[in-house]
């Protein structure tokens, strides 16, 4: 949580059916009056979290997590990016010092009692606000390692991934009546800026959206209010040195956006960070 890089470099320092409030279906004269358009219902049939959908997501944010498309290969990672907020690790960037990783940690501990991280427990309730390693040095980050080699802690990651990020950004997705693009775009911003109660949350940046436009469950444009999402969100990572680079909203996700792919359909290019990428 709240990393927007996990790359070895210095900047240091993340949604599914389709989202409408109500089924879209428009009836013709001569139809029967159950029957959707072709269209609505090709809508109504993906979202973010079809799994070709989610994996697409799950790529993008690791070539700005991680600066690679191989989002499995994270489960292993871990390192201490400088940022404030202690180890940074996992598929998301779960941090020891924000509560995400002592709820991982936790979750794998009940599902799997004396696993290789259930010893840290204390020590992750210790550090939990700050950046210290206190109780976690010298070994935390091989047993995390070694961790990763358990099926079973994957899918703790997942889980916990699903529970407190996609999830829960899928369903405001919903709410907000936005595609696979939009869900994809909160999903990105939670994972960076969580959805606590300051300022740069994210449901502090879709509130300071909605002094700009509407979502297009109240009627509004999609590709302006996701303009304006963009834009707060943008504003939330410069009141933040680690969060400062935008390029993974300004040569990423815009041009997604610009180029009207709101299903987020492949091919996809984009930049994050000055790397290139390409899914086919």
């Amino acid at each position: 949580m709240f990393t927007s890089q996990r790359k070895t470099m210095a900047i240091g320092a993340l949604l599914g059916t389709v989202l409408l409030a109500a089924p879209v279906a428009a009836h013709a004269t001569a139809a029967p009056a159950t029957a959707p358009t072709a269209a609505a219902a090709a809508v109504a049939a993906v979202g973010l979290d079809d799994p070709a959908k989610k994996d697409i997501a799950m790529r993008i944010v690791s070539s700005a997590e991680n600066s690679s498309l191989d989002w499995k290969a994270q489960y292993k990672y871990i390192e201490d990016i400088g940022d404030g907020r202690g180890y940074t690790a996992g598929i998301i960037g779960f941090c020891s010092g924000t509560g995400d990783m002592l709820d991982l940690v936790e979750y794998y501990t009940q599902v799997k009692p004396g696993n290789v991280l259930a010893k840290y427990l204390p020590a992750l309730r210790e550090v939990d606000g700050s950046d210290s390693h206190a109780g976690l040095d010298p070994n935390f980050t091989k047993d995390w390692a070694k961790a990763a080699q358990d099926s079973e802690f994957k899918k703790a990651q997942d889980h916990e991934r699903d529970r407190v990020y996609f999830n829960p950004a899928v369903k405001q997705g919903k709410a907000d009546g936005v595609g696979v693009l939009g869900q994809f775009i909160y999903y990105d911003a939670i994972v960076m800026h969580g959805d606590g109660t300051d300022s740069t949350s994210f449901r502090n940046i879709r509130k300071r959206a909605l002094s700009k436009a509407k979502p297009p469950a109240r009627g509004g444009s999609e590709t302006a209010w996701l303009n304006a999402f963009l834009d707060a969100r943008v504003w939330a990572m410069r009141q933040e040195e680690a969060h400062s680079d935008t390029s993974r909203v300004d040569t990423a996700q815009r041009v997604f956006l610009k180029k009207g792919n709101l299903n987020l359909n492949t091919p996809l290019d984009w930049k994050v960070y000055g790397d290139s990428f390409h899914i086919g």
